[in-house]
């Protein structure tokens, strides 16, 4: 985010410090890895047409690049009831979606799931490039005249000498702004090797939440990549802390029954951070000098070129 709202910035002529307390693409925060999902398919209408204008972003990011960011080969939402899927936000904001029974998905794709579960499928999703994205926002700040900074950590906002400060620190947010409502955890996530060509992203809805409740995307080197949403333990960013055993072994249950074309075994684990607010909507809003962006909530890479426009926004506004 902080990245997206420097290219932001600078592409409207500001002077512009990216400051990054690691070196970028470090695997200590929420940034790094090769894919994220991207996605259309939101219960909510206002994140519907919020991924949209980040989709657009994307495409002009892309062009600019001349990097292929997105690689889109649907989602396919499995719920226990259509009821449960996001099509009634999509329908109420014209986005395409079909409504798939199990023997149907299975007739379309190799892919176990069980009968009586619905599938919606949207093509319009699949994953960013997250590594390419991220260095390509960089880059096209720093081309536009934006200055980087690596190594270089903040322990307090007094130190900076500037006429505003955009706060998108992730899961260290709360060293700056205490009472900021937001949990960090520590996830874990799991890569497989598929062999063949990419299938859509997988997601299995939380029947309550209707959220992502355990989820697979295609990843470049290994085939796929695993993980089970929100089932991390609360931690700090700076506590060590290891890849989670259980979640590890209930991930690859999963993709065993779903995926009969995969090596069910790991062939490697990370952890990333989240940063969680109660109803995991963004935090988005300006205190004095600073903008605060904390829009997380293990869902908000995907809207990055969104946000950053917006956040830059709220900066311009203070000058």
């Amino acid at each position: 985010m902080g990245s997206a709202t420097a290219y932001a910035l600078a592409s409207q002529g500001r002077d512009v410090l990216l400051l990054e307390q690691f070196c970028v693409g470090h695997e200590h925060g929420s940034s790094h890895g090769r894919s994220r999902i991207v996605r259309l398919a939101y219960p909510e209408v206002e994140f519907v047409e919020l991924a949209r204008k980040a989709f657009a972003g994307w495409r002009e990011l892309e062009q600019e690049s001349g990097q292929k960011l997105l690689e889109l080969n649907g989602l396919l939402e499995l719920v226990e009831s259509s009821e449960q899927s996001t099509q009634h936000a999509l329908a109420a904001t014209g986005v395409e979606y079909e409504l798939l029974e199990a023997k149907e998905v299975r007739s379309r794709w190799p892919l176990g799931v069980s009968d009586g579960w619905t599938a919606l499928f949207q093509p319009e999703a699949g994953i960013v490039r997250a590594d390419l994205a991220h260095r390509a926002l960089i880059d096209g700040a720093l081309a536009r005249g934006a200055r980087l900074e690596e190594e270089t950590r903040v322990e307090s906002l007094d130190e900076l000498d500037a006429k505003v400060i955009v706060l998108t620190v992730g899961p260290w947010v709360r060293n700056f702004i205490p009472d900021l409502p937001v949990r960090t955890t520590r996830e874990t996530v799991a890569y497989f090797r598929r062999e063949g060509e990419p299938l859509p992203v997988v997601a299995q809805l939380d029947p309550e939440t209707r959220g992502h409740l355990i989820f697979s995307l295609p990843d470049p080197l290994h085939g796929l990549k695993a993980g089970v949403h929100h089932a991390g333990a609360v931690a700090g960013p700076d506590d060590p802390g290891e890849p989670d055993a259980a979640v590890i072994e209930r991930v690859a249950g999963w993709i065993a029954r779903t995926y009969p074309d995969a090596d069910p075994d790991p062939v490697a684990v990370e952890t990333c951070m989240y940063t969680t607010t109660a109803d995991e909507q963004f935090i988005l809003e300006r205190r004095d000098k600073v903008v605060i962006g904390s829009p997380c909530s293990g869902h908000g890479f995907k809207f990055a070129p969104i946000i950053g426009s917006g956040l830059a926004a709220m900066a311009i506004d203070i000058l």
